[in-house]
């Protein structure tokens, strides 16, 4: 049995997982960073210190429940695999993964969090081979709205990016018009929640320049409705539906240009069952189970399997 340990300390999450390569099991522990009501994120020096007080319990958490020797260990250490990209926070993770390692005497794999997310996904739909296939992977999140040319130019995970917002990412506006309605911080679920109560007909419009996007309309409209008495469930429903128009309208776009390759829709905004039920509907597409959406270390402890046997 071999076991490889995945670290990722991402903007908003501390998460920590083993992954069995033998049974093709995760256990995962993750824990969000806290953000006081109101609030709208964290200083990076801030989420550095948290990541720092809370990994460490997160590691006896998950070891245990674990009784096999560790073979080897996954992080991540960027947002993307894009050059300078740079977060401080990873450095949390970095730092015990590396000192991990070399208290355990086992090699160490780096990875970027986008990495992670595609591959989490990719691992709940039981599609690993697309590791090594052509494919679009979007990253929708509070930090990144991006679609991904997967493996055009090598066949592990190498990534283009040929779409993205210009303005606000899309958890950013969830966020946003979350915090406007007195949601708690991060507010996708609650947000979700005042959506699906919401049942007049909305058409939302997207915005694009070429294949991106442009999100920060959402945020105004979201205003308006607010000044002009409408509901929090009608407004929730309208951020939403903007986001699926311009996701939608990005995803037409793309195929376009690249054919019909497989699709791939991560991150934490693509766990909305709102999203992801008129995507599906409209188009043949792959969606990570919710679990695996938001930031977990999943996907990174099962690139460092695939990495190891490589």
């Amino acid at each position: 049995m071999s076991v490889y340990l995945g670290i990722d300390t991402s903007n908003y999450t501390t998460s920590a997982c083993l992954y069995d390569d033998e049974s093709d099991k995760v256990i995962s522990k993750r824990k969000l960073l806290p953000v006081k009501q109101g609030e709208l994120g964290l200083r990076q020096s801030d989420a550095v210190f948290h990541h720092v007080c809370q990994l460490p319990q997160l590691i006896k958490e998950l070891f245990a429940d674990c009784s096999g020797d560790i073979t080897a260990i996954g992080v991540s250490i960027a947002p993307r695999t894009a050059e300078g990209s740079y977060m401080p926070c990873f450095t949390a993770g970095t730092g015990a993964a590396e000192m991990l390692a070399a208290a355990l005497n086992v090699p160490m794999y780096t990875f970027s969090h986008q990495q992670g997310h595609i591959a989490a996904a990719l691992y709940s739909i039981d599609r690993l081979d697309l590791l090594h296939e052509r494919h679009v992977a979007f990253h929708v999140s509070g930090g990144t709205t991006e679609a991904l040319l997967v493996n055009d130019y090598d066949d592990f995970l190498s990534t283009k990016l040929v779409a993205s917002t210009l303005d606000l990412n899309a958890g950013q506006l969830i966020d946003r018009v979350g915090v406007m309605l007195g949601l708690g911080f991060p507010c996708g679920k609650e947000l979700e929640k005042l959506a699906l109560m919401c049942d007049e007909p909305i058409k939302a419009k997207a915005t694009l320049k070429g294949m991106d996007c442009c999100l920060s309309g959402g945020e105004n409209i979201a205003r308006k409705l607010i000044a002009d008495g409408r509901s929090a469930e009608y407004t929730a429903r309208c951020a939403i539906e903007f986001i699926y128009a311009a996701i939608k309208a990005m995803s037409d776009k793309i195929r376009d240009i690249y054919g019909d390759l497989p699709f791939v829709y991560a991150g934490g905004v693509m766990s909305d069952s709102i999203i992801r039920d008129r995507l599906t509907a409209e188009s043949d597409c792959l969606f990570s189970k919710p679990e695996f959406s938001s930031d977990n270390a999943a996907g990174i402890a099962v690139l460092a399997s695939v990495k190891d046997n490589t």
